[in-house]
């Protein structure tokens, strides 16, 4: 039975909708519910509208857009679709004001809410909101994955996880970007992008509190601290932090210089290299000299003409203490104690 929300109502144990018409009986319905199983919901609209959840009333989400496909459909002579016209009438979680289309989705949410989850795994103590969550946790313990890919064959624990495998073989892409239209397999990686247009930066460094927009790039900057280097070259033993710059590395042992000029044809191991020859044919020179406004098409090249206004020397000899304001001057320098 679909039932549009126009008004004010009390949803009974007997699942039938009645108009709030008496504030007594009203108050006597919230004291019979228990305290875990009544939800006040807002209607989104603004005007003073309730609805109280009870645990023995059901809702079918199967025609909802976006349930989680893993959890059952309720077999209860009660099970009741709520059809909500527009998103001014969505139901509305009282604590995070997060809208939804149907009750029993909203009754799920609240439980995000709740301090203890009902559902806990008995192997490593995981608490789940919902006993499907729980289910499909289970199968990590257990290795089991019922749901196979009919055409590449590959497994999941979960039917959530096979629909949207199944889009490398579609192509579908069914999650949009309403800034700027581009189109995306999963909503995660929506959701992801959707960080370049508000800016967010959800991953803090701990050591030195610098934010970053993926979690991948503070795993590498906190690489800047610990100086881990876990890529090696296979040929020299040489560590890095970045695979970026092992592979920029391994074009020194291969010859390699996949990064063309298009003007003069020079090649390149590496396209910051490209990208800084190609200021030798535009005449850009991006890197300005804060005291004396010279300018660079490098910023290495800035840094060792800085130090000829502050007198920096940070290259130092080993042998004879003198100290330099640039690493070639330095190995000049040395060639003079090899002779």
């Amino acid at each position: 039975m679909s039932i549009t929300l126009s008004g004010e109502f009390l949803l009974t144990g007997g699942c039938n909708w009645q108009p709030c018409v008496d504030e007594r009986a009203k108050v006597d319905l919230e004291h019979s519910f228990s305290d875990n199983s009544s939800r006040l919901v807002q209607i989104s609209d603004n005007r003073t509208q309730s609805v109280y959840l009870r645990d023995d009333v059901r809702v079918d989400t199967s025609n909802q857009l976006d349930t989680d496909e893993d959890c059952e459909q309720s077999s209860s002579a009660c099970d009741t679709e709520i059809n909500v016209e527009s998103d001014e009438h969505r139901l509305t979680c009282f604590v995070c004001n997060k809208k939804f289309k149907y009750v029993r989705t909203l009754k799920r949410h609240q439980l995000l809410h709740a301090t203890e989850p009902p559902f806990s795994c008995n192997v490593c103590g995981k608490a789940f909101t919902c006993s499907s969550n729980l289910n499909e946790h289970m199968r990590t313990h257990t290795g089991e994955r019922p749901f196979s890919c009919n055409v590449c064959g590959k497994a999941y624990t979960s039917s959530s996880h096979l629909n949207a495998h199944m889009r490398s073989h579609t192509g579908e892409r069914p999650f949009s970007c309403i800034v700027c239209n581009n189109v995306f397999t999963y909503s995660s990686q929506l959701n992801r992008h959707m960080r370049s247009h508000t800016g967010k930066r959800p991953f803090c460094c701990k050591v030195c509190g610098k934010a970053f927009t993926y979690s991948r790039h503070l795993n590498e900057h906190m690489r800047t601290h610990s100086g881990e280097r876990p890529f090696s070259c296979k040929v020299c033993g040489k560590a890095f932090m970045y695979t970026s710059h092992l592979n920029k590395h391994m074009r020194t042992h291969t010859g390699e210089r996949p990064f063309s000029c298009k003007v003069c044809g020079y090649a390149f191991t590496s396209s910051s290299n490209l990208k800084r020859h190609m200021y030798s044919h535009t005449g850009e020179r991006p890197f300005s000299c804060k005291v004396c406004s010279k300018g660079f098409t490098c910023l290495s090249f800035l840094n060792k003409h800085v130090r000829s206004h502050t007198g920096k020397q940070p290259f130092y000899c080993k042998v004879c203490s003198i100290a330099f304001t640039c690493s070639s001057h330095l190995n000049e320098h040395m060639q003079t104690h090899a002779e």
